[in-house]
């Protein structure tokens, strides 16, 4: 199968290669279309660095909640000023929110999960679906070590649910490689970084951390489901896009 053979060339000594050698490789063999989203933490930012740096032909875009720091916008247009390059932003459709609002209230998110997905679903899954639509392969910044839900996935993976190749890139990378990585190439980073918040997302749901306390757990920090994501990177049988296996099971 075309797709199995494109998944084995891809991951067969990934692992060994450096970043920008591991996005030159996806480039080579992926045939069409390449989206890469960023919400600009670090990782984001390192991935960014890389393709614009080499000069790929990769799409940067990015999903625009309406309701990310101001921290957040100021590192889209220093990375847009240092690169000299334009980051497409995917923004939630007015009539959704809208009416999302005025059925649960403008921070209903606070009131019970599914309010909170729902408001996943509006700001950030749907936009995601236009964003991707058509492409043949989307590339993330997940890394495994960011949370205990995601140290099963793989470097690459099918996606059933965008019918596209999923690409984690920095999947096995440390959190102290990647900070040394932003740092020995002065790469643009959200000041946010620097006062504990370790993983940024919409401004009313992330929050600094505690050093003793997992990398995720400054989002959403009133539930209680260590496994919380908000939809991204979920199938629709509520499970993480694992593997091909785990994708096609």
């Amino acid at each position: 199968m075309l797709r199995d053979t494109t998944l084995a060339s891809l991951s067969k000594g990934f692992e060994e290669l450096p970043l920008r050698a591991r996005l030159a490789r996806m480039h080579e063999h992926i045939d069409g279309r390449m989206v890469f989203t960023t919400s600009f933490g670090l990782e984001d930012q390192a991935i960014t660095d890389a393709i614009f740096v080499g000069d790929l032909a990769i799409e940067i875009v990015t999903l625009d909640t309406g309701r990310m720091f101001p921290e957040t916008y100021a590192v889209w247009a220093e990375t847009e000023k240092r690169y000299g390059r334009r980051i497409a932003a995917y923004y939630p459709r007015h009539d959704a929110v809208a009416a999302m609002v005025a059925r649960q209230g403008i921070n209903g998110f606070y009131d019970s999960v599914e309010n909170r997905h729902a408001c996943c679903h509006v700001r950030k899954v749907e936009p995601l679906g236009r964003a991707l639509a058509g492409a043949a392969a989307w590339i993330t910044g997940i890394r495994a070590q960011s949370s205990a839900s995601r140290t099963a996935m793989t470097f690459f993976a099918f996606d059933r649910e965008h019918v596209l190749i999923k690409a984690n890139p920095l999947l096995d990378w440390s959190r102290d490689r990647l900070v040394a990585h932003i740092a020995a190439h002065d790469i643009p980073y959200n000041t946010l970084h620097d006062s504990g918040f370790v993983s940024i997302g919409c401004q009313p749901c992330t929050r600094a951390i505690a050093p003793d306390e997992p990398e995720r757990a400054g989002r959403w920090w009133w539930e209680h489901d260590p496994s919380k994501e908000c939809g991204l990177h979920v199938a629709a049988d509520g499970c993480l896009v694992r593997s091909l296996a785990a994708s096609d099971g």
